[in-house]
């Protein structure tokens, strides 16, 4: 088994380019792991932490309704947005500029076989980077990501995640609305909850612009941290 990852910032990438990558990277470990068994090898599975931005997109996960999205295709060409469907666990939510993606592409065998310690690792890695900017957010019961002021009338969503996961095999991940245009939010029904809203660390923080940097590299610490996991590698900024 090997905790080690390797780190890739892809900067600002489409989504199906980065769905396609994501795909090889899912498919390179599982192949990997077929061949071990076959081969009665123990060859180390890799471990992926992707970070990315993605131009304005919405996807929609295998449960999710299409109902949830409220544009037409005319309306979402107008508004340089783009929609795909996607394997992903949950309903629709939106990417774009400002918001911080993770895609950990991760054999869970060399953690643990566990897929809802898993998603809430990853929720934790969000609370505790949020409460190094005096933020207090949690998980709310039933609806996944991550909240403020849940069990008030004024809950709103600042992280939504959702996973694929096969053979213990992960995929796509978490978005942390920091600097984003939380207005496109209001063309679908975000993850098919109606009657909440949507938040930003910039928006909580009352400031102009928050180092998007500084916050990858809080939740990077944060997640190696919680999977007990170290870096072999590391590409880009």
């Amino acid at each position: 088994m090997s905790k080690a990852v390797r780190v890739q910032d892809l900067g600002f990438k489409d989504f199906k380019d980065t769905w396609d990558l994501q795909e090889k990277l899912f498919k390179q470990t599982v192949d990997l792991k077929l061949k071990n068994r076959r081969e009665d090898n123990t060859t180390p599975t890799p471990n992926h932490f992707l970070f990315v931005s993605h131009p304005h997109v919405y996807t929609l996960g295998k449960s999710g309704k299409l109902s949830n999205l409220l544009l037409s295709k005319q309306q979402l060409e107008a508004k340089g947005a783009s929609f795909y469907k996607i394997n992903r666990g949950g309903d629709i939510t939106y990417h774009g500029p400002g918001q911080i993606i993770g895609y950990p592409i991760l054999d869970l065998e060399n953690f643990f076989t566990d897929i809802h310690k898993y998603l809430r690792l990853l929720e934790e890695t969000i609370v505790l980077t949020l409460s190094e900017y005096g933020l207090n957010s949690t998980r709310s019961d039933g609806e996944t990501g991550v909240w403020l002021d849940v069990g008030t009338p004024f809950a709103r969503k600042i992280c939504a995640l959702g996973v694929r996961a096969s053979r213990w095999v992960t995929m796509h991940g978490f978005a942390l609305n920091v600097n984003t245009d939380l207005g496109y939010f209001d063309n679908i029904i975000p993850c098919g909850i109606s009657g909440k809203s949507v938040t930003s660390l910039r928006l909580e923080l009352k400031e102009d612009y928050v180092d998007e940097n500084q916050v990858k590299e809080k939740l990077l610490k944060n997640f190696l941290n919680l999977f007990e996991a170290q870096i072999i590698s590391r590409v880009g900024t």
